[in-house]
């Protein structure tokens, strides 16, 4: 029985995986619990498998580490002590996994199982949309705390698609081939939308008890997967709302573009259907607007410190398909930022142009308070950083001299590029 890592006291195994053995531990130099993963000491060892085995390992730490949402475990940290490697993670005291509660004799209602199913998807949208494809969503993966809130856990074989970042892990047939997607079984091009199959498998299961393609083996359910429809929900639950079994054979769908393309979609519709999920847009928390800031070019070279301060300062905005933004005449002092989403420019009736996200736009007002001389209007939902000129103000010195040089940067560009439109007419 280990005693201590690192700094952390270790007082007891409350569980373990094919990974290593999970503790619960206490961080003195915080003053709270957590968990501890250390990985199996054998599988390190293996001469032809260890150094896979450690990456794998690491990569939870690294890839969940750039992760902070509340349906998200926490990762605090990881290390190595006298060879034994350990990741440090939120720990959820008794808690307990979905596995529990997808098996037929022990079924939640249905509010809860929906509402279990709208955090998964808001946490896979959060992930995606940072680049990181879980790859491995199944019951087993997914914590309940006690009060019944949703942990995404386990990111070890997790997918980094991102450019700014070296990817961690190989592709190939990896995960659960379980809750796997065809294009995970048949080795084809991985993309967040994998991650909504496997958790459409997993929403059959909590829903139903029962694994939607069956399969006595390992050929069998591979089979099923690519090639066969899953059965009705219907034909295990009777009260089952039609619109729920719509939705979770839309995550199921073979065909990647005809499923889901987000897990926001996921949720939306899930709140569309039942009155207790509120709308994903209206639930954004500080955090999730953080991170979606923070990726956007606009942003980058800004400390966190300022990009928190930016968002204080503005007002987020969730716009519907076709909804007016600006006014061509209007006068107002604002400046947008698109965080997602796409918006049509255009000028007395005519579009001239397309902005998506990460682009800027209100520059003009934002400066001199003049006359709108373009009409914005939303193309499909669209989410913004309304910036206005006053409450800018607010902000420290530094930030507004680092918002104003790359407001200027973005104005001079603009400029430049409607200056060369004009000389090729």
């Amino acid at each position: 029985m280990l005693k201590k890592l690192g700094k952390y006291e270790i007082l007891r195994e409350v569980g373990r995986g094919s990974m290593g053995v999970v503790y619960q531990a206490y961080d003195p130099y915080i003053d709270r619990p957590v968990a501890v993963k250390v990985a199996m000491a054998d599988a390190l060892k293996d001469r032809e498998q260890g150094e896979r085995f450690r990456k794998m390992f690491f990569n939870e730490a690294h890839t969940a580490g750039m992760l902070r949402h509340p349906n998200i475990l926490d990762i605090f940290d990881a290390g190595v002590d006298d060879d034994k490697c350990y990741i440090v993670m939120e720990l959820v005291e008794n808690g307990d996994t979905l596995r529990t509660f997808c098996r037929a004799e022990n079924l939640l209602t249905l509010n809860k199982a929906t509402e279990i199913i709208f955090h998964c998807a808001k946490a896979l949208d959060y992930a995606h949309r940072q680049g990181v494809i879980h790859r491995d969503i199944k019951p087993s993966n997914i914590l309940l705390t006690q009060d019944m809130d949703v942990k995404i856990a386990d990111f070890s074989i997790a997918h980094i698609n991102r450019t700014d970042l070296t990817q961690t892990m190989p592709m190939g047939f990896v995960g659960s081939p379980r809750y796997m997607s065809p294009e995970q079984i048949q080795e084809d091009t991985i993309t967040s939308q994998t991650d909504l199959f496997s958790l459409g498998i997993v929403a059959y299961e909590l829903l139903t008890g029962k694994h939607p393609f069956g399969g006595e083996s390992f050929s069998s359910l591979i089979h099923r997967v690519i090639n066969e429809e899953p059965t009705p929900l219907a034909t295990f639950r009777s009260d089952l709302p039609p619109i729920l079994e719509k939705i979770v054979f839309k995550a199921l769908e073979k065909r990647p573009e005809r499923r889901y393309r987000m897990g926001i979609d996921l949720a939306s519709d899930l709140s569309m259907a039942f009155t207790h999920l509120a709308r994903p847009q209206e639930e954004i928390s500080a955090q999730e607007k953080f991170a979606y800031v923070k990726q956007l070019d606009f942003f980058r070279g800004f400390p966190d410190s300022e990009i928190w301060e930016i968002i204080r300062a503005s007002v987020w905005q969730d716009i519907g398909p076709e909804q007016l933004i600006i006014r061509e005449g209007d006068v107002d002092d604002s400046f947008y930022i698109i965080s997602a989403g796409n918006v049509v420019v255009t000028k007395q009736g005519t579009p001239i142009g397309r902005l998506r996200e990460g682009d800027c736009f209100g520059e003009m007002g934002f400066l001199n308070k003049i006359r709108r001389t373009a009409t914005i209007r939303a193309d499909g939902p669209v989410s913004l950083l309304k910036v206005n000129a006053t409450l800018i103000e607010q902000v420290s010195q530094e930030c507004q001299l680092r918002f104003c040089r790359v407001f200027l940067r973005v104005l001079t560009e603009r400029l430049q590029k409607t200056t060369e439109m004009m000389v090729r007419q």
